[in-house]
């Protein structure tokens, strides 16, 4: 990695309302992939830490559930005016750490707003249910309850968003929360616990611990005092979460990897679909889950679409987020994500598929970047077509018949989200009916909105986020019979 700079800061976590360190005070590094320089240590929690961040919560949480949801909104509404006070704070420190593009670091803490704001906004509207009994002079109440205390397991590549898809919907309904970043991205986390501090967040109500998921994301998924666990980040890591919660049964709600399909019919608008899939391919350097992994076109049109997603791939520029303006794309997050995106690519070529733009780690001498990369003759039998990339690489596979392209997208084992370009209604609603994703996108990028509904099916994960939907992930029934005189 060659010298690395002089660390110049140093974090604390935020445990019971009071920024410490871990107990055995260990540290864990923090690297810029743009330079690949050391940015920031922060504590790598012991397991006594994990648990005390547990207790706190669910000490924590008997009273907090006791406010009026109106009550709990108010810090929701706090928590946004902060956020919004420090945009571009947030957004260099999302840069800064995992690489993404200073713009779209704006966007992201900007969205994370507007999500405290949003679920702020359920607290008079989420409601319970009367429903009428077979017996006289009885009432059947449904309440709608909160679940306890919450374990939030975060990705490293949208690490300030997925704070808010987590813990907005958990405070609202009354529940508390035990948050723990992702190694990669911490920082973002441990200014917002900050923010936490500021608006006089009740102690223990968001605890944040940063940490080895060995020890912190086990003690979390296996824990008795958690009533649920949300994750997001790989099928691998799902899986693991859910053998640990058997053993208390607990809750969870995961949203775990994707090979989202596009299908290119021969009466879409092709410029449409190019900027589309460009979006959706290169968006965080092409590591996100919603993103465009594989394209079907169909051969009516084949040539023209590669012959331009081909050029617009090539002229994508990428660099430092915090250095050079205006870039399409940053760094990978990591060497081993660098690594197994070289890996990939390089197999897929072995196996038959041309390279038309990229194919190989950019020409540079610190940062893990890799080429925007297009890849064609490839079939739905290779790695490439099958597993998730997570990096700035597009294979291109051609068709003839819807029929034959939605068979193509649903031979997979993950159904996060897919995408159809088409201006006939007749194979939109085709798409919408037989695509086996628990997200279809017509005619435009494949990014969600914070009232619809993120859920993947198969592979991709349990439960959802966002939206009424995803509000109720957090809530558990209690059914009450009253028989009165």
């Amino acid at each position: 990695m060659g010298n690395l700079k002089t660390v110049t800061k140093n974090f604390e976590m935020f445990i019971d309302g009071q920024f410490v360190k871990a107990s055995t005070n260990e540290t864990l590094d923090v690297i810029n992939p743009a330079t690949e320089e050391i940015i920031s240590t922060v504590p790598k929690a012991s397991l006594e830490d994990t648990r005390k961040a547990i207790d706190s919560a669910e000490v924590a949480q008997k009273e907090w559930a006791k406010l009026p949801s109106s009550e709990r909104a108010k810090y929701l509404f706090a928590i946004c005016h902060e956020i919004r006070n420090n945009v571009h704070h947030l957004a260099e420190i999302i840069a800064e750490e995992m690489g993404k593009p200073l713009d779209q670091a704006i966007v992201e803490v900007s969205v994370t707003a507007d999500y405290f704001e949003y679920i702020a906004g359920w607290a008079r509207k989420y409601e319970g249910e009367i429903v009428p009994s077979d017996r006289p002079k009885e009432s059947i109440l449904i309440y709608k309850q909160p679940i306890g205390v919450v374990a939030g397991i975060l990705p490293w590549n949208f690490p300030f968003f997925l704070i808010a898809r987590k813990a907005a919907p958990a405070l609202i309904t009354g529940n508390t929360i035990v948050l723990k970043p992702s190694s990669t991205s911490p920082n973002n986390a441990l200014a917002f616990a900050k923010i936490l501090e500021k608006v006089g967040l009740p102690k223990g109500v968001i605890n944040i611990i940063t940490g080895a998921g060995s020890v912190v994301g086990d003690e979390l998924s296996k824990n008795p005092k958690i009533g649920m666990i949300t994750l997001t980040g790989s099928t691998n890591a799902g899986q693991k979460v859910m053998k640990n919660a058997a053993e208390n049964i607990t809750k969870v709600s995961l949203e775990l990897g994707g090979k989202a399909p596009a299908i290119v019919m021969d009466d879409a608008d092709i410029d449409i679909a190019v900027q589309s899939i460009l979006d959706s391919r290169v968006i965080n350097t092409g590591q996100v889950c919603n993103c465009t992994e594989r394209v079907y076109v169909h051969d009516a049109v084949a040539d023209l679409f590669i012959e331009k997603i081909t050029k617009a791939m090539s002229e994508v520029t990428y660099g430092n987020p915090l250095v050079d303006k205006g870039i399409g794309m940053g760094p990978l997050s990591s060497e081993s994500g660098l690594q197994n995106v070289e890996d990939m690519v390089n197999r897929a070529v072995e196996n038959g598929a041309t390279v038309l733009t990229g194919g190989k780690r950019a020409d540079s001498e610190k940062g893990y970047f890799y080429q925007p990369t297009v890849l064609v003759d490839v079939d739905n039998t290779m790695e490439i077509m099958r597993e998730e990339v997570f990096g700035p690489v597009l294979p291109i596979a051609s068709f003839s018949t819807l029929d034959e392209a939605i068979a193509l997208s649903n031979d997979c084992q993950y159904g996060l989200t897919s995408a159809i370009f088409t201006q006939d209604v007749n194979n939109m609603m085709q798409a919408s009916n037989e695509l086996e994703f628990g997200e279809t996108y017509v005619n435009r990028e494949s990014f969600e909105a914070v009232q619809g509904f993120h859920a993947g099916w198969k592979k991709s994960g349990i439960g959802g986020a966002d939206g009424k939907h995803g509000l109720e992930e957090f809530l558990q029934t209690h059914a009450v019979y009253i028989q009165y005189k």
